[in-house]
């Protein structure tokens, strides 16, 4: 019965719209609390305060909710039709990851997770509980433990089948399902994506320093950013693809089938002068239904900034003269770091 409604569940999840379907268990990471230890006691967490506040849950599913007896790890494809390195000539127009062109993961995710979740109380009984990047869960580690891909060199989730464009998301379940086997790594010898790093955030594969990762930078980090990485940023501004874009498996990688995942208007290479006159108001109707909207005006227009400041552009130079008394004082500190790179 078990295998039959795994083979159900894995049509179904496709029928939603996901790409791929796995299942694992709870105990499957025994590895994980040693490793994430590891990396909060380097400090490579950075401002991320949550990761070690809540170790215990992170690192063991079990202590999350005890009653789970599978986890069911499902992937959603967001392959850009575009390659995000050719952005970076544009100096002076910023970079948004490719995840964040579109509507927000979370929400689109977590309604299919809870579309799949019905459907298997109502065709089994039993009870769940879904999670999209919300809440405690080693989201990677599992997905390689029910064998939707490995981590690579890069640390991110990566398959010979999908790629590395693709979402995470897990249904907790008190069904026992059978487990799939666990993925093995096939990045060989490559390590294109810890070349590519523009602030060598890899102190080693397979490792990160969060503190030195633009998508970290630009996204979680409170504050004006160090100014030994400000010229590294370039003109990303929310995210950075480097890693993934440059993976030679991403030419398996399937297409998206979400079309709320693609670029929503002006968010492929926006103009910088435009984002950085942006208030309050202005900033959060520009980026309403995007994950952009979380980070606020303040920390986006600071990024906004210091990709002027690295533009080389002239005509830029009287934008951010403009905010150097910005009642924001990092946006303040920004402008000026700005002003003196162009002058």
């Amino acid at each position: 019965m078990s295998e039959d409604l795994k083979s159900e569940l894995r049509a179904k999840a496709l029928d939603v719209g996901f790409t791929a379907c796995a299942v694992t268990h709870p105990g499957a990471i025994p590895l994980a609390p040693e490793r994430l230890a590891e990396f909060i006691n380097a400090g490579h967490h950075g401002q991320m305060g949550w990761m070690a506040d809540r170790m215990a849950w992170r690192g063991d599913p079990s202590a999350l909710w005890p009653e789970a007896r599978s986890i069911i790890m499902l992937a959603e494809s967001y392959t850009p039709d575009h390659n995000p390195l050719d952005l970076l000539a544009l100096r002076e127009h910023g970079v948004i990851s490719t995840y964040a062109q579109g509507r927000d993961y979370h929400d689109l995710v977590k309604k299919r997770l809870k579309r799949l979740g019905r459907w298997l109380i109502e065709r089994a009984g039993g009870e769940i509980k879904v999670f999209v990047d919300t809440a405690p869960v080693m989201e990677k580690p599992l997905a390689e433990a029910a064998g939707l891909g490995w981590q690579g060199k890069h640390t991110n989730l990566l398959s010979r089948e999908l790629g590395n464009w693709f979402f995470l998301g897990a249904i907790f379940t008190t069904h026992a399902l059978p487990p799939d086997a666990p993925a093995e790594g096939h990045c060989g010898s490559c390590h294109a994506c810890l070349d590519i790093c523009p602030t060598n955030a890899f102190p080693a594969p397979y490792q990160l320093d969060a503190r030195r990762c633009i998508s970290y930078l630009t996204i979680e980090h409170h504050g004006p950013v160090p100014e030994e990485l400000r010229a590294k940023m370039g003109n990303r501004i929310y995210g950075c693809d480097d890693c993934l874009a440059v993976c030679p498996w991403n030419k398996f990688a399937a297409e998206a089938s979400e079309v709320k995942y693609a670029a929503r208007d002006g968010m492929i290479a926006p103009d910088l002068a435009e984002l950085a006159g942006l208030d309050d108001a202005g900033f959060r109707a520009r980026f309403s239904g995007s994950p952009i909207k979380r980070i606020g005006r303040g920390r986006f227009v600071r990024n906004v900034l210091y990709a002027i400041g690295n533009s080389g552009s002239p005509r830029l130079r009287p934008v951010a003269q403009g905010l150097c008394d910005d009642a924001d004082a990092v946006v303040a500190d920004a402008a000026q770091w700005a002003v003196a790179r162009l002058a």
